[in-house]
């Protein structure tokens, strides 16, 4: 069998290892990559996740303020939402492999690799089924995640239950759209497609609506979500699905055992994701993995065996494509030598969930800085009271500021309401270079913009 040699063997073409890839190359390095799908080029945040899902949330958000009232206007803006979905895509895709295949240090390898020894995997290549091996001295597996199904009754039978890759290829705006968990992806997919006006249920198993959050912000959530005309069933345990000519009935247990039906042309399953490391044979080489697949690293991403590392959603770590970003970067401090960098010193990581508005946070909720002891400030303001956001007509949300009542440093911030997704990335900056909270509260920002309602918030701090 042949066996070919390189530097670096990257598996998986997800944002961490296409980046270290293009880093190695660029040193003159010889690297392969080897991705089993060519239509997973550039990773899951670009052609399942981040990029598409919010190409639809701004197609969404421009059908919603042109008021389309009938079905077939619904359908048409969401068709061509689809359709500049896809196209935008593509584009990334092409650009993410040419970054990579005109480099003639890289060789991308359309194929299926699995473990056979610390430093060999065997491919099979996915045109011709061919197979051949590859020895590297270092090995990165980028791999990412993909959804996870429950065992539920009917569901793999059924032709009208999507996950949350499958949905947004469905080129048809369901009339009737249900979601079966409430978990930031299943959040997302539900506002957006509410938006497009499709009738929306959302099934949740869990009595607590996102129990990451303070209860006051999930209110919030649950409020605004509800006035935009999303239903929701807590404690709502589904027992099967079936398929009804056009539609799917779905059949949930509530809180006191009692069995409810209800009927849609399209089923969400959004109960979280899982790895995708089974096909990889990890166990032959030694590598370990958690009950749910993830690789399991040391700070510096390290696997159990050496020279094999895990960058991106497959080690377990935060599911964001900018973590894998500073995945590459603890990798590539290693290699130069450094070593300084590692998850150790990731700090103050911001997220949002792309609601509407947006739902972003950073650092410790005000229930999380009560239990680690903190003697704590806290702020809470309106969304309205911004006056940027009252100009947008985009006036729902709340904000929320802890503050370390000893040392005055911010220890954590929400906020719910419009552009909260660009706005905390100031906070998380200032969370950065350790300053005080005066310094948001007394900076000076434009007018109007949703930023200077930091002003207000901080300035409510006792």
């Amino acid at each position: 069998m042949q066996t070919l040699h390189f530097d670096t063997l990257i598996i998986g073409f997800g944002k961490g290892g296409r980046t270290l890839a293009a880093f190695l190359g660029n040193k003159e390095q010889n690297v392969a990559v080897v991705e089993k799908s060519k239509e997973m080029y550039g990773g899951t945040c670009i052609n399942i996740a981040c990029i598409p899902t919010k190409s639809l949330v701004l197609s969404a958000e421009h059908a919603t303020s042109h008021h389309p009232n009938t079905y077939e206007e619904k359908q048409t803006y969401y068709r061509k939402a689809i359709e500049e979905k896809q196209r935008l895509v593509t584009t990334l895709r092409q650009k993410s492999y040419d970054k990579l295949h005109t480099n003639p240090h890289i060789r991308v390898i359309d194929g299926l690799a699995s473990f056979i020894a610390p430093h060999e995997v065997q491919v099979v290549l996915s045109d011709t089924q061919d197979v051949f091996q590859i020895r590297a001295e270092k090995i990165i597996i980028s791999t990412g995640t993909e959804p996870s199904i429950p065992q539920i009754p009917g569901l793999e039978q059924s032709r009208h239950v999507y996950n949350s890759t499958t949905l947004m290829e469905l080129k048809q705006l369901p009339r009737h759209l249900i979601v079966i968990g409430s978990s930031y992806v299943g959040l997302e997919f539900a506002s957006i497609y509410r938006a497009f006006g499709a009738e929306v249920i959302v099934l949740e198993q869990q009595g607590v609506f996102l129990p990451a959050q303070d209860r006051d912000i999930a209110a919030a959530v649950y409020q605004t979500m509800q006035n935009q005309g999303i239903t929701f069933h807590l404690h709502a345990k589904v027992q099967q699905i079936q398929d009804e000519a056009n539609q799917t009935a779905v059949a949930f247990m509530d809180e006191q055992g009692q069995t409810h039906t209800l009927v849609g042309e399209a089923v969400l399953v959004a109960t979280g994701r899982a790895a995708v490391t089974a096909e990889l044979h990890l166990e032959k080489v030694g590598v370990e993995t958690n009950e749910r697949g993830f690789v399991k690293v040391d700070e510096y991403l390290r696997s159990t065996v050496p020279n094999i590392w895990a960058v991106g959603d497959v080690n377990g770590g935060p599911q964001f494509t900018y973590i894998s970003l500073d995945d590459f970067r603890i990798i590539r401090d290693q290699l130069n030598g450094g070593g300084k960098h590692s998850t150790r010193t990731r700090q103050h990581v911001p997220y949002s969930i792309f609601i509407s508005p947006p739902l972003s946070r950073v650092g410790l909720s005000e229930a999380e800085a009560i239990r680690q002891g903190y003697e704590i400030k806290v702020a809470k303001l309106p969304a309205a009271a911004n006056t940027r956001v009252q100009m947008m007509r985009e006036p729902a949300g709340l904000l929320k500021a802890i503050v370390d009542a000893r040392t005055q440093k911010i220890l954590g911030c929400t906020l719910y309401s419009a552009e909260s997704n660009e706005v905390i990335n100031t906070v998380a900056m200032a969370m950065h270079a350790d300053m005080d909270y005066q310094v948001l509260r007394d900076n000076i920002f434009t007018h109007p913009s949703v930023s200077e309602v930091l002003n207000d918030l901080f300035g409510l701090i006792p």
